[in-house]
């Protein structure tokens, strides 16, 4: 069992990104497809597939790649961790390399990225930070 399911999906994604693989394989759950889900729609991943390997749910990450291999996200940061929590309101979600990244929260209207939760005026837990 995994006790931080958002460092083992940001790992994850890391090693494959480092060994250039095209798909990265992990255990399912609804908060780490949620997070997927804000990484595609920003277009740091290709695609997510949900399937089924020896009767447990997992995920299916396709990773992106632009020119010559290089990875699409190119730095990741896990903010808010089990031993420590890091809850934001609007005015203090934090600005990722000055706009280049971004930052993933965790709000009442659902996962989101850090210019979506500071125009609906939404503040949260910073889950991680992406560049």
């Amino acid at each position: 069992m995994v006790t931080d399911p958002i460092s083992d999906l940001l790992v994850r994604l890391r090693n494959g990104f480092r060994r250039h693989h095209d798909v990265v394989t992990m255990p399912a759950s609804k908060l780490k497809h949620e997070v997927l889900r804000v990484l595609q729609a920003e277009g740091f991943i290709q695609g997510i597939e949900s399937a089924t390997e020896d009767g447990h749910p997992v995920l299916k990450v396709q990773l992106r790649y632009v020119s010559e291999g290089q990875p699409m996200i190119t730095g990741m940061q896990r903010v808010s961790k089990p031993g420590r929590r890091v809850y934001v309101g609007t005015r203090e979600i934090p600005r990722v390399r000055n706009g280049i990244g971004m930052a993933i929260l965790s709000t009442s209207k659902g996962i989101m990225t850090d210019q979506a939760s500071r125009k609906a005026g939404l503040g949260g837990e910073v889950l991680c930070a992406v560049w």
